[in-house]
């Protein structure tokens, strides 16, 4: 299979027009579409942009390799562009792009295709092929330029594989490069680095651990008689064979923009000696390249991911165990008053109460990897029951909840690293021992010390807020309906919106009344950008292309679900109208709730769980309305489509 095999006449644009980052991913899927390989188009174009989220595929010098790899592709393909006039992309370098290639890869297990998506991000390293690309006056020409590289690669290979045995040094490098989808990045980090190792003079070895699977590998050999080890990923690599050795951790990108700097470092011997540690899967030195903030977000988003499954199904259990029950029976049993909801009702609670367990030991394993995870439950467990010195039992009566499991987790991680930093200094002979005895022993000691001395200091914060909140006046409730309710839309999935989310999830693990209204207007607030923008695109009709319009269809089903994913594609392509709309639309849902009182006890659901919503009419206005605002907001800001929408 060839390059060319890959690229449809029909998919390339030799003089595109773009204003900036979601104009090119736009027009690059709408360009793919037209070859026929995509089954669903709107499934591929979320993929795109999520890819797109995780790092910019902007890899310098004006060129852009935006991929996906998903069952909405049947065959693999790509679709190509050049923008002339150049466009914003966020690219590493800064610059704008003026050269993209999009990649559609099925997601199967036979991907044959990827070696020939490696070969074009390796041509596309070359400057000169890639000016050839950018001149080409039509797309004969173009097909014309990649099928005469491919040619010429395969009659130097051989020539090119001498030339790199041939160094001036005897120093021996080894890299490993990887990036999340394993297409492009993975190639373009191995081939810049092994060109410039070529340049300076260096022999060096690459692993490439793609969607294909690990190629190159390193052998045990060879790791061994490695002077420095380059981990360029943005992936999972297994690092326990690295023990020992000098190794360099850094991004993907990094091994693509920055690969002279790297070898300059490693061969300068001012690097860093890998420690596996027990069942760690990796010991990455911080370079501070990630902010504190991200470091803490990244954290606290392990955790949360990993507890949320516990809230979802035990919360919605609970509910259950609401719906089913007798009020009248016993008022201060509610919920176990009949067999079959006292059922429901425990066996919810028991899912419900690994949540806060869960959260902090994640968190404590992104920060610690595994020797982190046992201090986290164990610092999460006491936050749950509310141990003291004075009363250490699980009836502790003082439960420091979530923003004590949440404490709980970032000391148990860096109790973790700080033990690890001691035992650098013990004699090599107790190596095995570290993390079956020392780590989780002095953890679990110091977490249990740390917890039972500050879950009353928490408590009382937790009992502040929710006392707080009991005693806020009815503007004062309006308004932070308002805003949690408008939180859920600003990033869609992002940092507000699961910021927004985790508080209504902490609020209802404390049971209480003003809990169950705070989830209830942060869930009415996230149902609203689906709704909103499926509404305008049924009022507007000549303000959205057919192709939206027909999506359209679809978000009225996810928007009801409580999946504000559908309302992305929109938000990305015209985010100065779609975004204020539905905040708006979404702030007003979120006060309404708190105005009618609208109680949830379920984490997620949509409609789903209306049964357990308390004011069920008055949610249900709340929701109406702020989806009305949303869609007229929207229908009167955004500009009327070309040709009739088509």
């Amino acid at each position: 299979m060839k390059i060319t095999d890959l690229l449809d006449k029909r998919s390339i644009e030799l003089n595109g027009k773009a204003a900036d980052k979601e104009n090119v991913l736009n027009k690059m899927v709408d360009l793919m579409a037209k070859s026929g390989k995509i089954n669903n188009i709107e499934k591929y174009r979320k993929g795109v942009f999520a890819r797109e989220e995780e790092g910019t595929t902007g890899i310098g010098e004006g060129i852009a390799i935006p991929h996906c790899k998903s069952d909405a592709v049947t065959k693999p393909g790509l679709a190509a562009m050049v923008i002339p006039d150049g466009a914003e992309f966020d690219a590493l370098d800064g610059q704008p792009v003026n050269l993209i290639f999009l990649i559609a890869a099925p997601d199967t297990e036979d991907n044959i295709h990827l070696d020939v998506l490696s070969r074009l991000s390796v041509f596309l390293m070359d400057e000169e092929f890639t000016n050839a690309l950018r001149n080409a006056k039509s797309t004969d020409e173009f097909m014309n330029i990649i099928d005469m590289a491919e040619n010429a690669k395969e009659d130097t290979e051989e020539n090119e594989a001498a030339e790199v045995q041939d160094v001036k040094s005897d120093v021996k490098l080894l890299a490993v490069t990887g990036c999340p989808t394993g297409i492009a990045h993975t190639y373009m980090a191995a081939e810049s680095l092994e060109k410039k190792a070529q340049e300076m003079g260096y022999s060096i070895k690459v692993e490439t651990r793609g969607s294909g699977g690990a190629k190159n590998v390193l052998t045990a050999k060879e790791i061994e008689e490695a002077d420095c080890i380059i981990v360029a990923a943005d992936t999972q690599v297994p690092m326990e064979r690295f023990d020992g050795k000098k190794v360099i951790e850094c991004k993907v990108s990094d091994g693509i923009s920055k690969a002279e700097e790297l070898i300059n470092k490693a061969v300068s011997g001012d690097v860093h000696v890998y420690k596996a540690q027990g069942g760690a899967v990796k010991n990455t030195e911080d370079d501070g390249s990630d902010g504190i903030g991200h470091r803490v977000y990244k954290h606290l988003m392990n955790g949360v991911s990993h507890m949320l499954p516990f809230v979802v199904g035990g919360g919605i259990l609970i509910a259950i165990a609401f719906l089913l029950d007798d009020y009248t029976i016993d008022p201060a049993n509610f919920g176990t008053n009949t067999p079959v909801a006292a059922w429901f009702k425990y066996i919810g609670g028991y899912a419900f109460s690994f949540m806060l367990p869960v959260l902090a030991g994640y968190i404590a394993m992104s920060i610690a990897d595994r020797p982190g995870l046992v201090v986290g439950f164990v610092g999460g467990y006491i936050a749950s029951v509310g141990a003291t010195f004075s009363n250490p039992t699980p009836e502790g009566n003082i439960p420091a909840g979530f923003l004590g499991a949440l404490l709980a987790g970032f000391v148990a991680g860096y109790i973790v690293l700080l033990l690890k930093k001691i035992c650098e200094y013990l004699p090599k002979a107790l190596d095995g021992i570290k993390s079956i005895l020392i780590y989780p022993l002095g953890g679990v000691f110091l977490i249990g010390l740390f917890m039972c001395a500050v879950d009353p200091a928490v408590a009382w914060l937790n009992s502040g807020l929710s006392s707080f909140l009991s005693s806020m006046g009815d503007s004062s409730k309006i308004l932070l309906g308002c805003i949690l309710g408008g939180m859920m839309s600003i990033d869609m999935g992002g940092p507000f919106n699961k910021a927004a989310y985790v508080f209504g999830t902490g609020m209802l693990a404390e049971q209480s009344e003003s809990g169950f209204m705070i989830m209830a207007a942060v869930m009415v607030g996230g149902m609203i950008p689906p709704l909103a923008i499926a509404l305008a695109s049924t009022i507007f009709k000549d303000k959205f292309t057919d192709k939206e319009r027909k999506s359209g269809l679809v978000n009225y089903i996810m928007g009801l679900c409580f999946i504000s994913e559908g309302a992305i594609p929109y938000a990305a392509s015209d985010p100065l109208r779609v975004i204020p709309s539905c905040i708006v639309g979404s702030a007003v849902a979120g006060g309404l709730s708190m105005a009618f009182g609208c109680t949830l006890r379920a984490p997620h659901g949509g409609i789903f769980v209306f049964p357990t919503v308390g004011n069920v009419w008055g949610y249900i206005i709340a929701l109406v309305a702020g989806t009305i605002v949303g869609a007229v907001m929207l229908g009167l800001l955004k500009k009327k489509v070309e040709n009739g929408g088509n």
